[in-house]
């Protein structure tokens, strides 16, 4: 029968004092409770580990080879425990997350630096993906979590508010309307607006669509998703209604201007229904997150 790791424990700070007096002080315990547990441990080994008199104590050579093999025995047991306990609390093992291409610009990066900074033994690997496609990929467990743009529909997630953003148009620097703080609706209308093809993200499409509605827009649609150098931008006209995460990454020649009276944009981490510990964990260190850098703030 293998001992109890406190009596261990406890024989290898009597080895290092060689006094129980002294050790029991070190230890915490009275003298004849330390004295007990000795006796009780060579009971388990079947052996002396000591040689008691009134003044002295020294070790036999089993507890001299206690002394030896016991430290690093204890150590591997600490680290197993160790990993258990980082495995039940979400800090261990492998995360994959999937995001809709506009949360790559700011959202997506702090998420994942916080989930590496807080949990060095979580190898976190995180993709763009079509935004349509993320929630059923967490529900099926193709990926363990999701970040998307408005809320998307999905059975088998859940989705927890992330961060709301203002709605703005891009434009060019030279545009008549950049030189306003702020845009009204009316006059950003009266402008070519270009929105993305709504099958990347019907829900954001349709949102921004409809803020529109009584305006009679022009709506165009980009030959080229996602160019980065937004050319179509640049005939000074055209308008792109969209977040306001544009700012991090407009080009040079573009910038952005807040839509007046425009309701917010939402990004949603997504998660299983079912969650495990990990799930968990990476919910709390979102909540933490969007309090810190106020990703909620109205």
């Amino acid at each position: 029968m293998a001992p109890d790791t406190v009596s261990l424990r406890y024989f290898l700070v009597l080895a290092q004092e060689l006094n129980f007096t002294r050790a029991a002080a070190r230890i915490g315990i009275a003298q004849p409770a330390l004295s007990a547990r000795m006796r009780r441990l060579e009971r388990q080994l079947g052996t002396a580990l000591l040689v008691r008199d009134t003044r002295n104590v020294v070790l036999t050579p089993a507890g001299t080879a206690l002394t030896e093999s016991a430290p690093p025995a204890l150590a591997a047991l600490d680290r197993a425990w160790d990993t258990a306990r980082r495995a039940g609390a979400g800090e261990l093992g492998t995360l994959s997350i999937g995001y809709s291409l506009s949360a790559g610009a700011e959202t997506a990066p702090a998420l994942v630096d916080e989930l590496v900074r807080s949990s060095p033994g979580l190898e976190v690997s995180a993709v763009p993906m079509a935004t349509p496609e993320i929630s059923p990929a967490v529900a099926d467990g193709r990926i363990d979590a999701g970040i998307t743009r408005g809320e998307q529909p999905g059975r088998g997630v859940r989705r927890y508010l992330l961060r709301r953003a203002r709605i703005g148009v891009q434009l060019a620097e030279n545009h008549p309307l950049a030189e306003h703080a702020e845009i009204e609706i009316a006059a950003a209308a009266a402008y070519p607006l270009r929105l993305p093809d709504r099958a990347a993200n019907p829900v954001i499409h349709d949102q921004l669509a409809a803020l529109f509605r009584d305006t009679h827009p022009r709506f165009l649609t980009p030959t080229v998703s996602f160019d980065m150098a937004q050319r179509d931008l640049r005939d000074g006209l055209t308008l792109a209604p969209v977040g306001e995460a544009a700012v991090a990454t407009a080009p040079p020649g573009i910038t952005w201007r807040p839509l007046q009276g425009a309701p917010s944009l939402t990004l949603h981490l997504v998660l299983p229904r079912e969650q495990s510990p990990l799930h968990r964990r990476v919910r709390a260190i979102a909540k933490t997150l969007a309090h810190e850098l106020q990703w909620l703030s109205d």
